[in-house]
């Protein structure tokens, strides 16, 4: 009997997770695009500074209506062997849509933001990535 109520449960939890995966269907998945841009900050850049260009990303949504979400809190950043310029911080931003990165570039938005930010990044790798 215990046998048979640990594979019925099995058997359960497995369906459910099968309806969940197929319930995310290319009409239904997200069309928002996630820009994600690991950084590595100039020699000599200070920790209010790379606060300031934090703290300047996440006033973007309310600066760029295409921008829906920030992150900034990186507790891993993994570098490649041979990396020279260590990335120690990532920002992702959330976009409504491809349009809305599109437009993103050379926007008010973007370009007052990177009056802080591009003067001390010394790289930075950017991936998008959408359904």
């Amino acid at each position: 009997m215990k046998k048979l109520l640990s594979t019925l449960l099995c058997v359960g939890l497995l369906a459910i997770g099968a309806a969940a995966l197929s319930a995310q269907t290319p009409a239904t998945a997200p069309k928002s695009v996630i820009h994600v841009v690991t950084v590595a900050w100039k020699p000599g850049t200070t920790p209010a500074q790379i606060k300031a260009a934090l703290d300047g990303a996440h006033k973007l949504p309310s600066q760029y209506k295409g921008i829906t979400r920030v992150w900034t809190d990186s507790f891993k950043v993994q570098n490649p062997p041979g990396t020279t310029v260590p990335r120690t911080h990532v920002i992702v931003m959330e976009f409504a849509d491809r349009k809305a990165l599109e437009d993103y570039t050379n926007s008010p938005a973007q370009l007052e933001w990177y009056k802080v930010y591009s003067d001390i990044r010394a790289e930075s790798t950017t991936h998008d990535i959408s359904n």
